[in-house]
């Protein structure tokens, strides 16, 4: 059964049906904080600049900015994940782990390879696709509408135990343990 979600974006109400829960719904609920992009809008479908180049996108990570957020918070996550990714499992198409808890933005394109438009002492972990950087999205023909969370969340620890091979996944198993607060966009793809 499809749940309905609805979701103010300026005043209006968008109501969207998504095949699946959100990836959040079965952990612990937290507070939330206000997470904002020059580049993605809530529910709506994801610009070419985020697409995969192999579909005429640029793989270039979105503009981000948060605030509001815990003030314990000592470091941020940031993770691109697609939950209706025919895996069984979704899609991890970016991960950066010890944000700085001085750091409130990213720019455009800072998830490209070699992170070096990260800020100090943060780093990408391989996404699905075993690269150290973001992915755009390549949802399979036929697949329908897939709906990818790009996700801000405060931790409690300045820095996590995650090996530089580590999976997102993993990832997500540390983060789920230092989570204060967590904030996230939620856009669109279809082949």
């Amino acid at each position: 059964m499809k749940k309905l979600f609805t979701v103010l974006i300026l005043g209006v109400g968008l109501t969207l049906a998504l095949g699946a829960e959100t990836p959040y719904s079965k952990l612990p609920k937290v507070p939330s904080f206000t997470l904002t992009s020059a580049d993605v809008q809530m529910g709506r479908p994801l610009s070419k600049a985020q697409m995969s180049a192999w579909m005429g996108g640029k793989d270039e990570s979105p503009q981000l900015s948060w605030s509001g957020f815990p003030a314990a918070t000592k470091s941020f996550v940031v993770t691109m994940y697609d939950m209706d990714a025919p895996t069984g499992s979704g899609f991890w198409h970016w991960a950066v782990v010890d944000i700085p808890a001085s750091v409130t933005a990213l720019a455009a394109g800072a998830g490209s390879s070699g992170g070096k438009a990260l800020p100090g002492g943060a780093w990408m972990l391989p996404n699905d696709a075993r690269q150290a950087q973001f992915a755009g999205a390549a949802p399979p023909k036929g697949t329908g509408t897939h709906h990818y969370f790009i996700t801000v969340t405060a931790l409690d620890v300045a820095t996590l135990p995650v090996p530089k091979e580590g999976t997102p996944a993993y990832l997500g198993f540390l983060v789920s343990q230092h989570t204060l607060a967590r904030a996230y966009l939620m856009a669109t793809a279809r082949f």
